[in-house]
């Protein structure tokens, strides 16, 4: 098993990120010694979803507009569609995003999360996937979009669905490993 004991993690979500996205990064990050701390907009539990439905709440460790990039070693982002919409509208968690991306740390991105990366105008001559509805935007803001269940180009990893977290967390664990 990989150890990341010193490898720290942010991930970035409030209410409506899809579960398993970011429960099942977390579990496995954490598995593998990394230290991650989970920022949102508010201190109070967020809710996720499943399949459409409301899903479980998980109380966050910081506030976005507490959190300093330098402070940790890659970001991850959880999808759902009403996590990385409403994030987007956060002028802190959008720069976050600019920060690890011009600072070449490790950013992933799965699902409708991507949509935080166009946001951020960090795509433009970066492959990328992402949920389907997402792709004409990373396209207009300059990505080129694939269909495959998990892409690394550099420091950025992506991957479109809930069905993609197997892969998805295989990547970002090899490219911390690669980092540390």
């Amino acid at each position: 098993m990989t150890d990341l004991a010193k490898t720290r993690v942010l991930m970035l979500a409030t209410d409506g990120f899809e579960q398993d996205e970011l429960l099942k990064p977390r579990q496995a990050l954490i598995e593998a010694g990394a230290q991650v701390t989970l920022a949102s907009l508010k201190r109070n539990p967020i809710t996720g979803e499943k399949g459409g439905e409301k899903g479980e709440s998980i109380t966050p460790d910081a506030l976005i507009s507490e959190v300093d990039s330098r402070d940790f070693d890659a970001l991850v982002l959880p999808g759902g569609v009403g996590n990385p919409d409403k994030l987007r509208m956060d002028d802190r968690a959008v720069d976050l995003v600019e920060e690890f991306m011009e600072d070449d740390k490790i950013v992933a991105a799965i699902c409708h999360a991507p949509w935080l990366l166009v946001e951020a105008d960090v795509v433009d001559g970066r492959t990328a996937t992402s949920w389907p509805s997402i792709r004409t935007d990373l396209a207009n803001a300059g990505a080129d979009v694939v269909d495959q269940e998990v892409v690394v180009d550099g420091n950025l990893i992506t991957s479109r669905k809930p069905d993609d977290i197997p892969a998805f967390n295989r990547a970002i664990i090899a490219a911390l490993s690669k980092a540390d």
